[in-house]
């Protein structure tokens, strides 16, 4: 199992309809809207390290996304 979040930077006034698009995404377990430096967190859980990547090359093309950052979670073994 791999995890993480992306942050996202979007158009004003497009927050809602960014969250309301990622969380009809498959491996998009949580979307919210926040306050501060970034408009949108949205959690990821995929199989693996690629198929983590192919949900984020995804998110990044949804019109409207100006800007994202994304956390990869290490879990210990």
């Amino acid at each position: 199992m791999h995890k993480g979040f992306i942050l996202l930077n979007c158009d004003l006034g497009s927050e809602e309809y960014i969250v309301d698009e990622l969380k009809q995404m498959q491996n998009v377990s949580n979307a919210y809207l926040t306050f501060g430096a970034y408009d949108v967190i949205a959690e990821i859980q995929t199989e693996d390290q690629e198929g983590f990547e192919k949900v984020i090359a995804t998110i990044r093309r949804l019109s409207r996304v100006v800007s994202t950052m994304t956390l990869n979670v290490i879990i210990p073994e």
